[in-house]
């Protein structure tokens, strides 16, 4: 099919994510001022949507605390600085098999819960966004997989339509498309879907180009899409995703780096992402074109 430039691009920063960097970056947030802070700075810097994790402040390690997302929720909110909010709602699902010969019973690291826990937060701090990763998939970790069964993830979905959140369809294989339009069939979603391709994540699809577009080809064209790439393709999937018709998300949950021995910062892995966009001829937008385009509704902050 013909390739349709998308004109008017929004940037998404994926602010800290969930996996083991926090040690490999002094810029990777961990608090929750950290990453509200870094989140302010990556939209003054072009960035409309902040997609955050929380961390435990102390260890850098992933967290689904309550506690935790509701202060950097708070923060974001009473900042100065406009921002469309996407919390995750990815954790909650994790297996840890006990090893080839005896996987059960699991071991360290797993952290399954139910539909209502793994909302729960989004309930509180009621976002605009929050993600709905749309399968189960084998992680490049040995013995760990990421666990969303069908009977989950309508129940999920549901929860966030019915909260007025919009769930970013995390889809990490083409299959996680196929299931995501049976979703909208079914009702649970509603038919202007938001779906985020995640490319080069192991061991989804892998981010070369030919299977790229078959995810953009896979996505319906009243949906709206936006694309990643891992690590050193993270800008290289800037421009091809505008390409294709498509977003952008960027941010030190995907990559590090803002060129090789340069630890990045978010903000500047945001203006990269811009210069790049604005050097294609089609303009960045802002959070409240955004809201316009997806049909959000924006919370005030906590009174």
């Amino acid at each position: 099919m013909p390739l349709e430039m998308n004109k008017e691009v929004f940037i998404t920063c994926a602010v800290t994510g969930s996996g083991g960097t926090q040690d490999r970056s002094p810029h990777v947030p961990r608090s929750p001022e950290q990453i509200a802070d870094s989140a302010i700075a990556a939209a003054k810097a072009g960035a409309a949507v902040v997609h955050c994790h929380v961390r435990d402040p102390e260890t850098g390690a992933p967290s689904r605390d309550l506690g935790l997302y509701r202060e950097v929720t708070d923060r974001i909110r009473d900042s100065e600085t406009d921002m469309v909010l996407n919390l995750t709602a990815g954790m909650g699902g994790d297996i840890v098999f006990g090893g080839v010969e005896s996987p059960l019973p699991a071991v360290a690291g797993t952290d399954m819960v139910g539909a209502t826990e793994r909302v729960a937060h989004v309930a509180e701090c009621l976002p605009e966004i929050c993600t709905l990763d749309c399968g189960t998939m084998n992680f490049a970790e040995a013995d760990y997989v990421m666990t969303n069964t069908p009977g989950m993830l309508r129940a999920m979905g549901k929860m966030m339509t019915d909260l007025g959140v919009k769930p970013e369809i995390e889809a990490f294989d083409t299959g996680h498309l196929w299931f995501a339009k049976q979703l909208v069939k079914e009702g649970v979603l509603e038919a202007d879907a938001l779906v985020q391709l995640c490319m080069g994540v192991p061991w989804g699809a892998p981010d070369d180009l030919n299977t790229f577009m078959a995810m953009v080809n896979n996505v319906p064209d009243d949906w709206t899409f936006s694309a990643f790439g891992l690590g050193r393709n993270q800008m290289a999937y800037v421009a091809a995703s505008v390409l294709a018709g498509g977003n952008v998300r960027v941010g030190l949950e995907d990559n590090l780096w803002l060129e090789k021995g340069v630890l990045a910062e978010n903000c500047q892995l945001v203006e990269r992402a811009g210069t790049i966009i604005e050097n294609m001829g089609a303009r960045v937008i802002g959070p409240e074109e955004v809201r316009a385009k997806l049909g959000l509704t924006k919370r005030a902050p906590k009174g």
